[in-house]
């Protein structure tokens, strides 16, 4: 990871010191732990992070709120469809109490492809090639402007293991994007500093990236995990 940081290509995130859902319950323990996960990554990358990704990208308005004020310019969620409805995720919005904050909304479509079906044999688009996540991404409606994929690290061999060839897909589509001249890479920061953007969303109940539901059920879903 210091080697990648060298690179100068990788941003490092900021989030919660633990993996943690402080952030329902406590501001300044939240804040706390936030600061720590901050000096550990400054500590050992020499990056200041710019951008907050929350636990399981716990998000709503009042969490990008205390995100802002905390001093970051920008933060990562769910592109959840009951959120956007008929908008895409694939552009740069603001936070709905504190426009300052710029919000980025994951493709969990293009996203899960990748982290949860590439290994599927059952799947109808199975396998997923280089060639065919690249057209995806070149067929998209022109006009929008950023496409995130957002991973757990655990999808990388773990979910899918070493010998289901994930490894030598992420080359291949890192050669291929790299050496087409309508896509390129970008960190967190860069998007924000490029594009514009295009409306406020609005999200008045918490969010996440877990489950159907998007919601915090997976965690909070029943008294014995609420004590």
């Amino acid at each position: 990871f210091q080697k990648l940081a060298k690179t100068g290509c990788v941003e490092f995130l900021a989030e919660t010191y633990s993996h943690s859902l402080v952030s329902l319950t406590d501001k300044d323990i939240f804040k706390r732990q936030v600061k720590l996960h901050e000096q550990k990554i400054i500590e050992l990358f020499g990056q200041k992070p710019r951008v907050f990704r929350n636990t399981e990208m716990i998000y709503s308005d009042a969490i990008g709120d205390q995100i802002a004020k905390m001093g970051y310019g920008a933060m990562l969620t769910e592109g959840a469809k009951h959120v956007l409805g008929w908008k895409s995720p694939n552009f740069l919005y603001v936070n709905a109490i504190n426009p300052r904050l710029k919000i980025l909304m994951r493709n969990f479509k293009l996203s899960d492809d990748i982290s949860f079906r590439f290994s599927d044999t059952n799947w109808d688009e199975f396998p997923l090639t280089a060639e065919k996540f690249e057209g995806w991404i070149e067929n998209l409606d022109k006009q929008e402007e950023v496409v995130n994929l957002f991973f757990s690290y655990e999808a990388f061999g773990e979910r899918q293991p070493a010998e289901s060839g994930i490894f030598d897909f992420l080359e291949a589509i890192a050669n291929k994007i790299v050496i087409n001249k309508n896509l390129k890479f970008a960190t967190p920061s860069e998007v924000v500093e490029e594009l514009q953007p295009v409306s406020v969303v609005s999200v008045p109940n918490t969010i996440s990236w877990a489950d159907e539901e998007r919601d915090l059920t997976a965690w909070l879903g029943n008294m014995m995990q609420k004590e």
